[in-house]
């Protein structure tokens, strides 16, 4: 039987008038996907700040307190109310993620030229909290001997240092592009997976079978019907985003409309592809959980690099549309670099989307035996 484009028009129109008359659809739909990108986008932060870090400082000299004042000068440390002498209870109570003990002869040695040591102990139950206090205390301490040093050498190296893309070091213009992968990948396979699992539990789904529908067909209307919805998805999330975050376009708006367009498609055929082996509507939504969500979230690179993901697990990577995506939403409000460095992303989700309708199309095929 040969594809008719006018009964996948028509499965199209009838899965959105089912779609518009259910609100609970319509709240998961347009209002659910943005407040998640609200969540993500003031939630996450990946720069640790406000860590409590204790000082007992048994020297009362100028020297002294100038350290301590150096050291909680940023973000990042700040002073916990801690009244003991004891350098292990405010870890050991956990009022504290470090503790600082300054000796009494601290002034005087700095003063003189002497070596002057410091104590100070880390909370290491946080690998990278305990790694960012290091190294804070660790600049913080060096700086603070150069400057006071009586006998300072000028140093021969001088290094410049520029941020690049990012110099306000924004967390949002890093976290708010990941996020709205993740979103617009979550929630239109989710959609399109209750639908097909719906249609199972109510049983309508054998007036398909009985009807001149193809597979092809039926996936095919349900997949417009959902691109659809989750295209304007995407338009309330990238209005989110200017508006709420203050992200800004800074590329060629074309191949990013072209990569969302396949990048929806592909997570409506994701959940198409779970509604299809789902023969309940909470068994679309643990597989659209587990599969879809936790590798969106674990291999898209949306949390940390993908190089950093143990192998053989980081060749899944390569599967997983949401990693081309956050490439291209971040390349274009972030980096603004040219499309050519990005090209292969919508390459690989055409690719992605051709497998999954094959996929698709096959497993209806069987269940409709």
């Amino acid at each position: 039987m040969s594809i008719s484009f006018t009964r996948i028009l028509a499965q199209a129109v009838k899965e959105v008038d089912q779609f518009r008359r259910d609100r609970l659809t319509l709240a998961l739909a347009f209002v659910l996907p943005v407040a998640a990108l609200m969540m993500y986008g003031f939630a996450t932060r990946l720069e640790a700040q406000d860590i409590p870090v204790s000082v007992i400082n048994f020297d009362s000299g100028k020297v002294s307190r100038g350290l301590v004042d150096a050291i909680f000068a940023g973000r990042q440390l700040v002073p916990s109310n801690t009244n003991t002498t004891d350098v292990l209870e405010p870890l050991d109570f956990g009022k504290s993620k470090a503790s600082i003990l300054i000796p009494p002869e601290f002034s005087s040695n700095v003063q003189s030229g002497r070596p002057a040591d410091i104590q100070v102990v880390i909370d290491g139950t946080d690998v990278n909290n305990a790694r960012i206090i290091k190294n804070a205390i660790l600049s913080t301490t060096q700086f603070f001997a150069q400057e006071t040093a009586k006998n300072k050498v000028e140093p021969i190296v001088h290094t410049s240092l520029r941020l690049w893309f990012n110099p306000g070091r924004k967390e949002a213009l890093h976290i708010v592009p990941g996020a709205m992968a993740l979103v617009l990948w979550i929630f239109p396979a989710l959609l399109s997976s209750l639908t097909l699992a719906r249609e199972k539990e109510q049983g309508t789904i054998l007036q398909i079978y009985a009807s001149n529908l193809t597979s092809l067909e039926f996936i095919s209307g349900k997949a417009i019907a959902y691109l659809g919805v989750g295209l304007i998805e995407a338009c309330l999330l990238v209005m989110a985003a200017v508006i709420v975050f203050g992200l800004r376009f800074q590329a060629n708006l074309l191949p990013f409309i072209l990569s969302t367009i396949l990048y929806v498609l592909s997570g409506v055929l994701f959940g198409l592809f779970a509604g299809t082996r789902a023969h309940t509507q909470m068994a679309a939504v643990q597989i659209v959980a587990n599969l879809g969500f936790l590798g969106s979230m674990l291999l898209s690179g949306f949390i940390y690099p993908i190089r950093n993901i143990a192998y053989p697990l980081s060749l899944l990577a390569n599967v997983v549309p949401s990693m081309y995506y956050i490439l291209v939403t971040r390349n274009e409000f972030v980096r603004g670099g040219p499309w050519s460095s990005l090209w292969y992303a919508p390459v690989v989700l055409l690719a992605l989307d051709v497998w999954l309708l094959f996929l698709c199309s096959k497993m209806k095929m069987k269940l409709a035996v």
